[in-house]
């Protein structure tokens, strides 16, 4: 089982010609209201994957449809905690070449406690996976839990913040970063290249597994002394805004059905090139099915 304490959203999504300027109005072309949040996302995607997660997140009372909706993809929804604060939210713009910029509040996501957190891990055994991202709080906190009960940490540290830095990733098993992500931790220039990137990963982290996404430029693997690269499926991006939670659900899926790292590699990736041609977060992600489809007509 992976346990996935992760953001639950509330997206509010907009199609414009281009993002909104300041101080300007701009009329949208199109409006939807849907679930997110990267930890529901990537929860959604596991199971949507075929693989069994349970998530551990806080959503207001007023939500509690989300619950019903995880439930229904075969997500684990019992420590899931209905509370009297507002959700989180994020108010999202689409532009005409599939880009997003999102504005986000935390809500919710942000009122983990300790003792929570502690409880939350007591149910673990040894050996089990724990996933987080960085739409929570108490990461710092949870990693060493998490670690001292034998368990697994797997991070994907965005949105990055400055924070990321003061956090123990060499604690961690997996790190999942895309460029801006990498750069900014290694504080190292954006455009730098995967191969710099990934050298200066190995001199940070030592042999902390890392999987860098950049998007149509592909997507790489490090382990120690093994590094393995996957290029991206050539398709046309409507909407990139679950890409990522895509990517990383589809890989830990694949992971915990024992495949290899370069199967991980090529099923995540697949995943991820449909979610970015359909609008939407969580709605975009795709059945197992589907990414069998295409998989079995590429061999």
């Amino acid at each position: 089982m992976i346990f996935n304490l992760g953001s639950i959203n509330i997206d509010y999504t907009y199609l414009v010609p281009y993002f909104v300027r300041p101080g300007e109005t701009l009329e949208s072309d199109d409006y939807n209201i849907g679930l997110g949040g990267k930890g529901v996302n990537q929860s959604l995607a596991i199971a949507r994957a075929k693989g069994m997660v349970s998530h551990w997140g806080r959503v207001s009372s007023i939500d509690a449809w989300v619950t019903s909706e995880l439930e229904s993809a075969g997500v684990d929804v019992k420590d899931i905690e209905l509370t009297p604060e507002p959700s989180g939210h994020a108010i999202i713009q689409i532009d005409a070449l599939g880009e997003n910029a999102i504005l986000l509040f935390s809500g919710a996501n942000h009122g983990f406690t300790r003792e929570k957190m502690t409880a939350l891990v007591a149910q673990t055994a040894p050996g089990d996976t724990i996933l987080i991202q960085n739409e929570c709080n108490g990461l710092d906190q949870l990693i060493l839990l998490a670690v001292s009960h034998g368990c697994k940490v797997i991070f994907n540290p965005a949105p990055m913040t400055s924070k990321v830095s003061s956090l123990p990733l060499d604690q961690c098993e997996l790190l999942f970063f895309n460029r801006t992500e990498a750069a900014a931790l290694l504080e190292m220039p954006v455009d730098s290249s995967a191969a710099d990137l990934l050298m200066r990963c190995k001199e940070s982290l030592g042999d902390v597994e890392v999987v860098l996404t950049l998007g149509s430029e592909g997507a790489w693997y490090q382990r120690s002394n093994e590094t393995l690269f996957q290029p991206a499926l050539k398709v046309k991006a409507v909407d990139t805004t679950a890409a990522g939670d895509t990517f990383v659900g589809y890989f830990l899926a694949a992971r915990q059905a024992g495949l290899t790292p370069s199967q991980c590699l090529q099923r995540a990736a697949t995943a991820a090139a449909l979610a970015v041609q359909k609008f939407g977060a969580a709605s975009s992600i795709p059945m197992a099915s589907e990414v069998d489809g295409i998989i079995y007509q590429s061999t």
